[in-house]
């Protein structure tokens, strides 16, 4: 069995100098109630942000326990941490694939040292629980920014109304914003769909599930690369092709997904008919892409050279990673799609 990836290559640099790595392959440092990680404080918002950023996970805070969600490698709960309300999410130890679920963990903490209105922050984090837990059965538990249950996936789908031109546009340069800000610290998030975009009670998108990031060079942008990690994350229908084909991850893949996102909002529609393994070949072998007929904002425009949402997705969603656009580029795009009439 392959070794878990190392690290050095999941967290930021800031956080490893000092660790000392045990044959868990763990950075976390383990005491009687709680576990920590060396990492620099942070401030965070809101009333648990009147503390440090910490990983220290002080058990008899956390009340008031209720599931939200679940997935693959865990399940998400909305909590209340020192009166607050959060997110908590549990990773389980017991899924059918050990290796990607402790992957899964500490990918999650990759972001975690960052702070941008368009990502989901992390609080803490810890892979110890109390003896006698109900936890222990967990691989680790993060705890987060409770932003809300609702996510664009439940406001594409679960609406009867169309979300309209200024409400895709402007939920777009959110996620872009959130984009751009990860990209600029060197970690590609490479599972941008809908389901993983939350929505607050403002209205403002927030990127979240970082399980399958991993972090590149900070010069990404410029277009350094990382190899292609086996059995690479993320969802099939929104997976860049140079991840099918086991090619060099940057950047530009989440641009792909985004791609694939943006086609979501404006036709409330799913990408693909038909079996994972006929989409995986053909978006690889035929330049398989969503239809783009029938929906007034995706069709053609007048001039070669006319910026259209059409154009923006096609764009975001080219077969050759260089060929699509940086997050910078593609939130100048958006700005002048939303200035116009």
């Amino acid at each position: 069995m392959p070794s878990p990836i190392p690290v050095t290559r999941l967290l930021p640099k800031d956080f490893y100098p000092s660790l000392s790595i045990g044959v868990c392959s763990s950075p976390l440092t383990k005491y009687a109630n709680a576990t920590t990680l060396n990492v620099p404080a942070q401030r965070l918002h809101g009333k648990v942000a009147s503390k440090l950023w910490s990983s220290v996970i002080h058990w008899k805070e956390l009340q008031a326990m209720q599931q939200i969600g679940s997935g693959g490698f865990g399940s998400v709960y909305k909590a209340t941490y020192f009166g607050d309300t959060i997110a908590v999410k549990k990773v389980k130890k017991c899924s059918k694939n050990k290796l990607a679920s402790r992957q899964s963990f500490w990918a999650e903490l990759n972001a975690a040292h960052l702070r941008h209105k368009n990502v989901v922050h992390v609080i803490a984090a810890t892979t110890c629980v109390p003896a006698n837990s109900e936890n222990e059965n967990n691989i680790g538990t993060i705890l987060m920014e409770y932003v809300g249950s609702r996510n664009l996936h439940h406001i594409i789908y679960g609406s009867a109304d169309a979300l309209g031109k200024d409400t895709c546009l402007r939920y777009s340069a959110d996620i872009v914003q959130g984009l751009r800000f990860l990209h600029s610290h060197g970690i590609v998030h490479l599972d941008i769909k809908p389901a993983n975009v939350l929505v607050s009670n403002g209205d403002i998108c927030k990127i979240v599930d970082f399980g399958s990031s991993i972090q590149v060079d900070r010069a990404c942008e410029a277009g350094s690369v990382t190899p292609c990690l086996q059995n690479v994350g993320g969802t099939y229908t929104h997976r860049a092709p140079e991840l099918l084909k086991g090619e060099s991850i940057t950047p530009k893949a989440d641009i792909f997904s985004f791609g694939i996102t943006l086609w979501q909002l404006i036709t409330r529609e799913q990408p693909y008919p038909g079996d994972r393994e006929h989409v995986l070949y053909a978006v690889v072998a035929y330049n398989l892409r969503p239809p783009l007929e029938d929906e007034p904002l995706l069709r053609p425009t007048q001039g070669v050279h006319a910026l259209s949402c059409r154009t923006l997705v096609c764009r975001c969603w080219s077969g050759e990673a260089a060929s699509r656009p940086t997050a910078e580029e593609v939130l100048v795009a958006l700005e002048e799609l939303r200035s116009r009439p």
